[in-house]
Protein backbone atom coordinates (compact mmCIF):
# COMPACT_ATOMS: atom_id res chain seq x y z
CA UNK A 1 0.00 0.00 0.00
CA UNK A 2 1.32 3.23 -1.04
CA UNK A 3 2.61 5.72 1.70
CA UNK A 4 1.33 9.12 2.03
CA UNK A 5 3.86 10.61 3.14
CA UNK A 6 6.83 12.36 1.01
CA UNK A 7 9.90 10.78 -0.06
CA UNK A 8 8.37 7.59 1.67
CA UNK A 9 7.74 4.84 -0.67
CA UNK A 10 6.09 1.20 -0.22
CA UNK A 11 8.08 -1.90 -0.76
CA UNK A 12 8.67 -2.89 -4.43
CA UNK A 13 8.05 0.88 -5.25
CA UNK A 14 9.59 2.71 -7.90
CA UNK A 15 11.47 5.83 -7.28
CA UNK A 16 10.72 7.31 -10.70
CA UNK A 17 8.70 7.67 -13.42
CA UNK A 18 11.78 6.17 -16.09
CA UNK A 19 11.52 2.82 -13.80
CA UNK A 20 8.26 2.62 -13.31
CA UNK A 21 7.98 2.56 -16.78
CA UNK A 22 10.87 -0.30 -17.22
CA UNK A 23 8.97 -2.46 -14.52
CA UNK A 24 5.83 -2.17 -16.52
CA UNK A 25 7.14 -2.83 -19.59
CA UNK A 26 8.92 -6.05 -18.24
CA UNK A 27 5.74 -7.18 -16.33
CA UNK A 28 4.37 -6.48 -19.68
CA UNK A 29 6.73 -8.59 -21.55
CA UNK A 30 6.54 -11.56 -19.19
CA UNK A 31 2.89 -11.65 -19.33
CA UNK A 32 2.51 -11.92 -22.64
CA UNK A 33 5.12 -14.61 -23.03
CA UNK A 34 7.66 -12.87 -24.51
CA UNK A 35 11.35 -12.31 -22.88
CA UNK A 36 14.91 -12.90 -23.87
CA UNK A 37 15.44 -15.96 -25.82
CA UNK A 38 18.57 -17.80 -25.65
CA UNK A 39 20.40 -17.89 -29.15
CA UNK A 40 18.65 -20.73 -31.54
CA UNK A 41 20.88 -23.35 -33.48
CA UNK A 42 20.81 -23.32 -36.68
CA UNK A 43 18.25 -25.90 -38.38
CA UNK A 44 20.41 -29.36 -39.30
CA UNK A 45 20.07 -30.28 -42.88
CA UNK A 46 19.52 -33.90 -43.45
CA UNK A 47 22.68 -34.70 -45.36
CA UNK A 48 21.93 -34.86 -49.04
CA UNK A 49 22.10 -39.09 -49.72
CA UNK A 50 24.19 -39.86 -53.60
CA UNK A 51 21.08 -40.94 -55.96
CA UNK A 52 20.68 -42.85 -59.19
CA UNK A 53 19.50 -40.83 -62.15
CA UNK A 54 19.01 -43.11 -65.32
CA UNK A 55 18.43 -40.83 -68.75
CA UNK A 56 17.11 -43.23 -71.01
CA UNK A 57 17.13 -40.60 -74.14
CA UNK A 58 20.67 -40.59 -73.16
CA UNK A 59 21.05 -44.06 -72.57
CA UNK A 60 23.29 -43.13 -69.49
CA UNK A 61 23.16 -43.98 -65.84
CA UNK A 62 24.58 -41.29 -62.92
CA UNK A 63 25.46 -41.66 -59.65
CA UNK A 64 24.62 -37.83 -58.00
CA UNK A 65 26.49 -37.32 -55.36
CA UNK A 66 25.96 -33.45 -54.42
CA UNK A 67 24.75 -32.21 -57.39
CA UNK A 68 27.91 -33.37 -59.05
CA UNK A 69 27.20 -36.45 -61.76
CA UNK A 70 29.63 -39.29 -61.69
CA UNK A 71 31.51 -40.36 -64.08
CA UNK A 72 30.49 -37.08 -65.07
CA UNK A 73 29.89 -38.99 -68.80
CA UNK A 74 27.68 -41.28 -67.02
CA UNK A 75 27.29 -45.25 -67.22
CA UNK A 76 26.75 -46.27 -71.00
CA UNK A 77 23.57 -48.64 -70.77
CA UNK A 78 21.06 -50.42 -72.34
CA UNK A 79 17.58 -50.43 -71.41
CA UNK A 80 14.07 -51.99 -72.01
CA UNK A 81 12.72 -52.32 -75.61
CA UNK A 82 9.51 -50.51 -76.52
CA UNK A 83 6.89 -53.70 -75.60
CA UNK A 84 8.84 -53.83 -72.07
CA UNK A 85 10.02 -50.07 -71.31
CA UNK A 86 11.91 -49.58 -68.23
CA UNK A 87 9.77 -47.65 -65.68
CA UNK A 88 10.13 -43.79 -65.56
CA UNK A 89 9.84 -42.37 -61.67
CA UNK A 90 11.42 -42.30 -58.64
CA UNK A 91 12.23 -45.67 -56.94
CA UNK A 92 14.70 -46.91 -54.26
CA UNK A 93 17.15 -49.61 -54.68
CA UNK A 94 15.09 -52.40 -53.06
CA UNK A 95 17.74 -55.40 -53.41
CA UNK A 96 21.75 -56.19 -54.10
CA UNK A 97 23.10 -58.93 -54.75
CA UNK A 98 26.10 -60.08 -55.29
CA UNK A 99 26.56 -62.90 -57.83
CA UNK A 100 23.03 -63.72 -58.86
CA UNK A 101 21.78 -66.40 -60.19
CA UNK A 102 19.37 -66.06 -62.82
CA UNK A 103 15.63 -67.47 -62.92
CA UNK A 104 15.07 -68.40 -66.37
CA UNK A 105 11.32 -67.49 -67.60
CA UNK A 106 9.12 -66.97 -70.43
CA UNK A 107 8.83 -63.32 -70.72
CA UNK A 108 5.14 -63.53 -72.47
CA UNK A 109 4.04 -65.79 -69.32
CA UNK A 110 5.94 -64.52 -66.20
CA UNK A 111 3.87 -67.01 -63.96
CA UNK A 112 4.04 -69.78 -66.04
CA UNK A 113 6.64 -72.79 -65.23
CA UNK A 114 10.46 -72.01 -64.69
CA UNK A 115 12.67 -73.00 -67.59
CA UNK A 116 15.29 -73.24 -64.68
CA UNK A 117 18.10 -71.17 -63.45
CA UNK A 118 21.59 -70.13 -64.45
CA UNK A 119 24.38 -70.36 -62.07
CA UNK A 120 26.26 -67.22 -61.20
CA UNK A 121 28.94 -66.05 -63.79
CA UNK A 122 29.93 -63.29 -65.51
CA UNK A 123 27.98 -65.02 -68.80
CA UNK A 124 24.85 -65.34 -66.60
CA UNK A 125 22.12 -62.63 -68.07
CA UNK A 126 22.35 -61.19 -64.59
CA UNK A 127 26.63 -60.81 -64.98
CA UNK A 128 28.72 -60.21 -61.82
CA UNK A 129 26.21 -57.93 -59.94
CA UNK A 130 22.01 -57.93 -59.42
CA UNK A 131 20.86 -53.91 -57.91
CA UNK A 132 16.85 -54.22 -57.94
CA UNK A 133 14.92 -51.17 -58.00
CA UNK A 134 11.00 -51.68 -59.34
CA UNK A 135 8.24 -54.36 -60.31
CA UNK A 136 7.13 -53.93 -63.89
CA UNK A 137 5.44 -56.09 -66.65
CA UNK A 138 5.28 -59.22 -64.16
CA UNK A 139 8.79 -58.90 -63.01
CA UNK A 140 11.49 -57.24 -60.64
CA UNK A 141 13.70 -54.69 -62.87
CA UNK A 142 17.15 -53.44 -61.95
CA UNK A 143 21.04 -52.78 -63.39
CA UNK A 144 22.74 -56.17 -63.55
CA UNK A 145 25.54 -56.50 -65.65
CA UNK A 146 26.50 -58.01 -69.21
CA UNK A 147 29.20 -59.77 -70.92
CA UNK A 148 27.87 -58.88 -74.53
CA UNK A 149 28.60 -54.91 -73.84
CA UNK A 150 28.15 -54.16 -77.62
CA UNK A 151 24.36 -53.94 -76.76
CA UNK A 152 25.29 -51.04 -74.72
CA UNK A 153 23.45 -47.86 -76.04
CA UNK A 154 20.65 -49.51 -77.53
CA UNK A 155 16.39 -50.90 -76.21
CA UNK A 156 16.91 -54.57 -76.09
CA UNK A 157 16.12 -55.72 -72.57
CA UNK A 158 12.63 -56.82 -71.44
CA UNK A 159 12.50 -53.54 -68.86
CA UNK A 160 16.28 -53.91 -66.69
CA UNK A 161 18.87 -51.64 -66.96
CA UNK A 162 22.22 -53.42 -68.32
CA UNK A 163 25.79 -52.32 -67.81
CA UNK A 164 29.43 -53.60 -68.01
CA UNK A 165 30.35 -56.13 -65.35
CA UNK A 166 33.24 -53.83 -64.48
CA UNK A 167 30.90 -50.80 -64.52
CA UNK A 168 27.73 -52.33 -61.90
CA UNK A 169 30.72 -53.67 -59.76
CA UNK A 170 31.92 -50.15 -59.37
CA UNK A 171 28.57 -48.86 -58.84
CA UNK A 172 27.14 -51.91 -56.42
CA UNK A 173 29.67 -50.76 -54.35
CA UNK A 174 28.71 -46.83 -54.31
CA UNK A 175 24.98 -47.65 -53.51
CA UNK A 176 22.86 -49.14 -50.55
CA UNK A 177 19.38 -50.19 -49.77
CA UNK A 178 17.20 -47.42 -49.78
CA UNK A 179 18.86 -45.54 -52.45
CA UNK A 180 17.11 -42.94 -54.48
CA UNK A 181 16.56 -43.98 -58.57
CA UNK A 182 15.42 -41.48 -60.37
CA UNK A 183 14.24 -42.64 -64.08
CA UNK A 184 13.69 -39.91 -66.46
CA UNK A 185 12.96 -39.88 -70.76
Amino acid sequence: MPSDRPGHRACGQPRSSAARGLVALLLLASAAGCGVEPPRPEPQHAKEEPYLLLRLGERRLYLVDKDVRQPPQGYPVAIGRPQWPTPTGRFQVNELVENPDFLAFDFNNPKGKDRGRVPPGPNNPLGLRWIGFANAHGWQVGFHGTAKTSVLGQAVSHGCVRMSNHDVVELYSRVKLGTVVVVEE
